[in-house]
């Protein structure tokens, strides 16, 4: 529980204001279908991150644990710097969906996004650092769901409203407690 419990909350507070809840408002905005739009969400975030997080427990099982963990503390401690970076998203991405349906272009656009984002990559060092890969896939991807289902049903409307640099503060400061813990050999 402890490992999807772990995911969930670092996800969800890195997700926000992050380029795929970007993508995810950007979505909701030109098409309006809030159902086939988180749909995509979900299945894109489960394969990207099952394959970030197979990547992780390889990682695991390859590395001398004295180095995994200096080597997760520092990646933590990066992507703690990373989040303090506000992310953009061009609106030529959100794409018409053409031939294809809102969930496809929802699907595909999502997976692609999340390729080295900084949530990926935290997927992947959850991986690494928990034994539990299933707990970690269902907890990154329950929590860019936290963010980015309310963000799809809301849409532009609640978007103004948020403080994201108090928001990417946090996140910054949650990553940077886990490259701590984990240099320390806190909790390992």
């Amino acid at each position: 529980m402890q490992a999807f419990l772990i995911s969930l909350g670092v996800v969800a507070v890195g997700e926000i204001g992050d380029k795929t809840q970007l993508l995810a408002l950007l979505l909701a905005a030109r098409f309006q279908k809030p159902v086939p739009i988180i749909l995509g969400i979900l299945v894109a975030t489960l394969a990207n991150h099952a394959l970030a997080g197979a990547l992780g427990a390889w990682v695991r099982g390859a590395v001398d644990p004295a180095y995994l963990r200096w080597g997760l503390g520092l990646m933590f401690l990066a992507v703690a710097a990373w989040a303090l970076v506000p992310d953009t998203i061009d609106e030529d991405e959100a794409k018409t969906t053409g031939k294809y349906g809102v969930f496809v272009v929802t699907t595909v656009a999502f997976f692609l996004a999340e390729i080295g984002d900084k949530t990926q990559v935290a997927t992947a060092m959850l991986a690494a650092r928990f034994d539990d890969l299933v707990a970690v896939v269902a907890g990154t991807t329950a929590g860019m769901l936290l963010i980015d289902a309310p963000t799809v049903w809301l849409g532009k409307a609640a978007a103004p409203r948020l403080p994201l640099k108090l928001i990417r503060y946090v996140a910054a400061a949650i990553f940077a407690a886990l490259g701590l813990a984990a240099l320390l050999g806190i909790g390992v």
